[in-house]
């Protein structure tokens, strides 16, 4: 079985037209339909069926692209490695990061990395924390950078980079800033900010929530994080945000944070890698650099 076989089962599944998959391959539309009988012939089995003009997957067909996309990917990933190894002055690198790191970590160190290697050219995906864990199992970046809780799995691998908790935040005139003891069924009494379902502030909010068996009593939802602080800003509501997220805000006096009353999970930055993805002399050295940055920020919130 050769690579181009199992390029035309990824792309069929996206073109559906093998004139569409003839143009990206850069090869006659023959020699596709001569690859695809010879799959099929290869594996004894039917991979493709015609229907309405258009060319589909069967069900094995189906069975064997999950197979095809992680291959054409490391296939593509061994050719960038090899191609890029001798060099760290060129090539690209691939960054996914929640929105936490991506907005209050990274920026500094993203550019002190250009800077010394302006060469490099460097992409940042910013999604929610499952999301880029699910990009790098699919090897569609090189690093990811997430705030999340402690986690395991087969695939990926992280390193702790600095503590990022979970804090109350409400307005210094907000009625819990005055209180001289929180607790658990205060969070029921007035109205609460909630992040967006993907996100892990959302999870560890909701797992909160359920430990200490609350029920909020009125509720917004949010995507953006600066709309939540916007929305605390203006005195009425309280949430549960990253402690990164509103240093700029405490110190100017502007938000009001407060432990979270009751037990709850702790959360860090982690760079976040695929085990089965070979490290480019780019990544580690964008790692040397976020580690050195990250420490000093421990240092400097400590």
């Amino acid at each position: 079985m050769n690579l181009i076989k199992l390029q035309i089962v990824e792309l069929i599944d996206k073109h559906h037209h093998m004139t569409s998959v003839a143009e990206v391959l850069g090869i006659k539309q023959p020699t596709v339909t001569f690859h695809m009988k010879s799959l099929e012939e290869e594996m004894g089995v039917r991979l493709f069926e015609s229907r309405s003009g258009k060319t589909f997957l069967t069900e094995a067909g189906q069975a064997l692209l999950h197979y095809s996309v992680k291959i054409n990917a490391l296939t593509q990933e061994a050719r960038r490695v090899v191609q890029e190894y001798d060099s760290l002055y060129r090539g690209t690198l691939h960054i996914g990061a929640s929105y936490v790191p991506a907005t209050y970590l990274l920026p500094p160190i993203l550019n002190t990395f250009s800077q010394e290697f302006p060469g490099i050219r460097i992409m940042l995906s910013v999604k929610p924390s499952p999301v880029i864990r699910e990009m790098l199992i699919r090897h569609q970046i090189d690093l990811g950078v997430i705030s999340s809780e402690p986690f395991v799995g087969p695939v990926l691998q992280a390193e702790t980079l600095c503590e990022d908790d979970l804090v109350l935040i409400c307005s210094p005139q907000h009625v819990l800033a005055q209180r001289n003891e929180l607790k658990p069924e205060h969070m029921a009494q007035v109205p609460f900010a909630l992040h967006g379902n993907e996100s892990s502030t959302r999870r560890l909010t909701n797992q909160w929530l359920e430990q200490h068996d609350i029920r909020l009593r009125s509720t917004v939802e949010m995507d953006s994080l600066e709309a939540i602080k916007q929305l605390v800003l203006l005195g009425g509501h309280i949430s549960f945000m990253s402690r990164m997220a509103v240093q700029w805000e405490e110190q100017h006096g502007l938000i009001k944070v407060l432990p979270i009353p009751g037990e709850q999970a702790p959360r860090h930055i982690y760079t976040v890698h695929n085990k089965d993805r070979h490290p480019s002399v780019q990544v580690n050295r964008f790692k040397e650099v976020l580690r050195d940055k990250s420490h000093s920020f421990s240092l400097f919130n400590s």
